[in-house]
């Protein structure tokens, strides 16, 4: 695993021991960021469920400004610090040690460019983050996106919510990314 582009182009990132976490392949993650584009430059991303940090990292190298990422468990969370600190980035990212519901609940003012969602498999987790997110709109900018990465087997047409419509899937093998804009930015559009 290593930073595809960007002022980390080529390092390569330490994994997290054990099969806590699922971490993005160089191929998915490629493919991600061909589609974000430039879009990620200047962009302030919460990276939840952070695992390696890999994405994060992955849009610092390409000129975000800041990602925050959220990680409970202590293993990976000691890997994201390593990964930032390998690529020069840290100056760029917070890094908490916190529960991503917990978070997502909490009162912020900052609202995200991107928030990227990559719980565990196979948990349902990720329903459970978009409908927080969903209670919690103010969270993403206007025009900001949330990406959902999970197995196509989790995924649920079924699952609507009601301030964010899906715009975009696209499917890796056992990948599934799910794009979720604002309802209101597709409405505006019309």
């Amino acid at each position: 695993m290593r930073v595809i582009s960007g002022s980390a182009k080529g390092i390569q990132l330490a994994s997290v021991p054990g099969k806590s976490t699922r971490p993005i392949t160089d191929q998915v993650k490629e493919a991600l960021f061909n589609i974000l584009g430039p879009e990620i430059e200047g962009a302030t991303v919460l990276d939840l469920f952070g695992g390696t940090g890999a994405v994060g990292i992955e849009a610092l190298s390409r000129g975000a400004e800041h990602v925050d990422f959220i990680e409970i468990n202590y293993r990976a969370l000691k890997v994201i610090q390593q990964n930032l600190k390998t690529t020069n980035l840290s100056k760029f990212a917070t890094v908490q040690k916190k529960d991503a519901f917990v978070y997502l609940r909490e009162d912020h003012q900052k609202r995200y460019d991107l928030i990227y969602i990559a719980p565990p498999q196979y948990h349902n987790l990720w329903d459970k983050a978009m409908q927080i997110v969903d209670e919690n709109p103010d969270l993403v900018k206007p025009w900001g996106m949330v990406i959902v990465q999970i197995h196509p087997k989790e995924y649920n047409e079924n699952n609507v919510y009601t301030k964010f419509r899906v715009f975009d899937q696209r499917e890796y093998g056992d990948t599934l990314l799910v794009f979720y804009e604002l309802a209101q930015c597709n409405e505006t559009e019309s």
